[in-house]
């Protein structure tokens, strides 16, 4: 089934995910989802918040659907290792048509649990570890225009102040 995307400024976007504790078949109905409003919204991550879920669950696909392999989930996620640096633009589900330069690590490393609850680590790389970083701040209450400058993001917030008060938002 595909979920509506939350937009910016409804309160489940900057609240903390509770962790995940029961990898049941509501939890694998619950990924599916995920995987699905993912793939229609044209996204490469989605956290459970982005769908107005408080849970810190995450679906990447780095691939855009066409790598099996490349599909992730990451149940209650940590960065446990980044180094270096890379400045690109990011967007989001929840600001559809903002975008902004954000500085992150080149290179993370997550520790987290699959769908079934086992755990694993995995290195990322490039859009991997940027996907990691945005999507894990989510599941922190982080929005990406946090990390922009505070001119940026004031513009950002007037803009989404007058497309809500048009009700376009």
């Amino acid at each position: 089934m595909i979920h509506p995307i939350v937009k910016y400024g409804d309160p489940v976007l900057e609240t903390p995910g509770k962790r995940v504790e029961k990898f049941d078949e509501d939890i694998q109905k619950l990924v599916a989802d995920m995987f699905e409003s993912m793939y229609a919204a044209a996204g490469i991550g989605l956290a459970a918040p982005q769908i107005g879920v408080g849970l810190r669950l995450t679906v990447i696909d780095v691939s855009n659907g066409k790598v099996p392999e490349a599909k992730m989930v990451l149940a209650n996620p940590e960065i446990i290792y980044a180094e270096g640096q890379q400045r690109e633009e990011e967007g989001c589900l929840s600001l559809p048509g903002f975008r902004g330069y954000v500085e992150r690590p080149q290179y993370v490393t997550v520790r987290a649990q699959d769908a079934t609850g086992a755990p694993f680590e995995r290195r990322g790389e490039g859009l991997l570890a940027r996907a990691f970083c945005h999507e894990i701040d989510h599941l922190n209450g982080v929005l990406f225009i946090t990390h922009l400058s505070m001119l940026k993001r004031d513009l950002i917030k007037r803009k989404i102040r007058k497309l809500k008060k048009a009700g376009e938002w």
